[in-house]
């Protein structure tokens, strides 16, 4: 299976549960081209990886990362961000 197959090209944005344990989880996550996941907030401590395109993670500390394949990025809690997607890109959240 490919993390691709997970996902239609119909939706701007598309988030699908990957993994669920006891106390973590993972979310398959496809942003099309120039598409934005809007803002919101994580209340615990997550980290984003990205497999294959290109997208900018923004957060309201004014930090600013562009991921490519295999780059990743911490985001803390109770902060504001928002991602970007330049290319199509696939994500994997962890929490």
């Amino acid at each position: 299976m490919n993390i691709k197959e997970l996902h239609t090209d119909q939706k701007a944005v598309s988030a699908v549960s990957l993994f669920k344990g006891e106390n973590n989880m993972a979310n398959a996550i496809q942003i099309q081209k120039n598409e934005t996941l809007k803002e919101h907030i994580t209340k615990i401590p997550a980290l984003l990886l990205c497999v294959d395109g290109e997208v900018v993670f923004e957060n309201e500390k004014l930090e600013k990362h562009t991921l490519k394949k295999g780059d990743y990025v911490h985001i803390e809690p109770n902060v504001k961000h928002w991602l970007i997607a330049k290319e199509t890109c696939q994500l994997v959240l962890f929490k």
